[in-house]
């Protein structure tokens, strides 16, 4: 007999409701999909803006959850969301889209953490809706949104012990534990669980994927551009939180201001912190998770090369042309010129004895001695490519372990020299064309490829966190499982091609030392 997980009120009102730990909850029917918005897996943050997630308060009733809640403090303007979302510090919340049939056995889960350098960015973006994805592979989607920036990643501890570090991760630690406790009223199996992200949301996957505290709480990882070697250590963050307090013209003995201070006030100079930090230190941010001795007990570069990264299956991979859509759009987050790919190699090299300046010209060398094409190349290796490949060469000693290449790119963004930019793969991830009213990347055509690459990309992402093997049953290339030998890479394009080491010349030249942004 069919099982039921969730029910609607009436036969006229299909809405379905869903019991939480917390007080029912009453989403909306979208086809073949139920979707709950604005779930709260945590309470609003409030005077505890700098301190662990708590439970949110229970209620009577059902609650609604027709609709997102507020998106974490930011920067306005930079990324895309519908005009009614408003800003606050009421931002610890979830989405879940499910099957609305009822189903035999509970259906796999994937928990979907957003990019956009730990400072910007929404569960709420439409890009990220999950209807497609619950309804292609018959799973549990949820996407959560999580503190950022000054109030998520920026390590505020060395002034006193009053502030937590890592709150970003540790309210992604909460969601997790929400999903653990609650998803089975969704149909979903809390016994099989894919934590999956991109860019710094694929950053925090990889972290969590060393963290002691996340164990169990995951099943499988997927990691799309990890900069996972961008975490911090204690005496990086302590000069940062003093630059902090300087913009905001408070001395030390008043931190504890910061609690009551107006969001307004706190945000305008962290985005004068969050700007200033990479324009000053090329390749670094002023926001990151940090190794605080608890969460993150040591760099995760570290936990994975000691083989102390959780034993579960891994998909990791990049994008051909990563640091194209910096470049594109002027953005200080990354360094996209000769001078600045320079400084960021001379700042690197500072903290690793192993990087003499032979080292660094010969590395340059690989990039055309650091041409502006090169440098771009080299930015993008840096950030993103390399992180992926440290991380998947340690983690395959252990336990299985993909590796892809997005290549794939539409006429519009070749012509624009944006190619496979960052980020350029979550739509076809999520089969979301068009959630813009003009979709500008298939000006010069190229839908119905793209139409097909998504296709083959989601049924592989689906196949994994359902059996933990990427394996598209409609006889699609046979994808290898990675090894630091081989590094056998599907290159996914129109057609996809397996490889072994694709650029083994630029890997080579790095070395096994494992470079990142302390």
């Amino acid at each position: 007999m069919s099982t039921r997980f969730f029910d609607t009120l009436t036969d006229a009102d299909t809405d379905p409701v869903a019991r939480t730990a917390y007080g029912e909850v009453r989403g909306r029917r979208e086809g073949p999909i139920a979707v709950w918005r604005g779930i709260p897996y945590a309470a609003p943050t409030g005077t505890r803006r700098f301190k662990l997630p708590q439970p949110p308060q229970s209620w009577t009733g059902a609650r609604d959850c027709g609709q997102v809640g507020q998106i974490a403090p930011q920067a306005p303007g930079f990324v895309p969301v519908d005009g009614s979302m408003r800003v606050g510090e009421d931002c610890l919340w979830l989405n879940v889209w499910a099957p609305a049939e009822p189903t035999d056995e509970p259906r796999p889960v994937l928990v979907w953490l957003h990019g956009g350098a730990f400072c910007l960015g929404t569960a709420g973006q439409a890009i990220y809706d999950g209807r497609k994805l619950a309804e292609t592979g018959g799973v549990i989607v949820v996407t959560v949104n999580y503190r950022l920036g000054a109030l998520g990643f920026l390590d505020l501890s060395s002034l006193g012990s009053d502030f937590t570090p890592n709150l970003g991760l540790h309210d992604q630690l909460a969601a997790l534990e929400w999903v653990r406790d609650n998803i089975g009223s969704f149909g979903g199996d809390p016994g099989n669980v894919t934590l999956f992200g991109e860019s710094s949301g694929a950053g925090c996957v990889t972290a969590l994927l060393t963290s002691p505290r996340a164990a169990g709480l995951f099943h499988r990882a997927i990691a799309q551009s990890p900069p996972a070697t961008t975490v911090f250590g204690a005496d990086r963050a302590a000069v940062v939180a003093k630059r902090f307090l300087h913009l905001l013209e408070l001395p030390p003995d008043r931190a504890a201001e910061l609690f009551d201070m107006p969001l307004e006030r706190l945000m305008a100079a962290a985005v004068v912190l969050l700007d200033e930090v990479p324009v000053r230190e090329p390749g670094r941010l002023a926001a990151a998770p940090v190794v605080d001795g608890d969460l993150l007990p040591a760099y995760p570069s570290e936990r994975f090369q000691e083989g102390r990264s959780h034993r579960l299956p891994l998909l990791i991979g990049t994008n051909k042309d990563e640091a194209s859509l910096f470049r594109l759009f002027r953005s200080p987050i990354m360094p996209v010129t000769p001078d600045a790919v320079n400084e960021m190699l001379r700042g690197v090299a500072a903290e690793h004895p192993g990087l003499s300046a032979e080292r660094i010209a010969e590395i340059a060398s690989a990039y055309e001695d650091l041409s502006p094409r090169g440098a771009l190349t080299m930015s993008g290796d840096a950030a993103f490519r390399m992180p992926a490949h440290w991380v998947a060469d340690a983690h395959s000693r252990h336990s299985p372990t993909w590796m892809y290449r997005f290549d794939h790119a539409t006429p519009m963004l070749k012509a624009a020299r944006v190619g496979a930019g960052h980020a350029t793969e979550l739509p076809y991830i999520f089969g979301n064309f068009g959630s813009f009213d003009r979709d500008p990347t298939f000006w010069l055509g190229g839908r119905k490829a793209a139409q097909e690459v998504s296709g083959r990309m989601m049924r592989r992402w689906l196949a994994f966190a359902e059996f933990g093997v990427p394996a598209a049953l409609d006889g699609s290339k046979h994808w290898p499982p990675y090894n630091e030998t081989a590094r056998t890479t599907l290159v996914i394009d129109a057609v996809d091609r397996v490889v072994d080491d694709p650029d083994g010349d630029r890997n080579s030249v790095w070395g096994d030392e494992v470079v990142g942004f302390y």
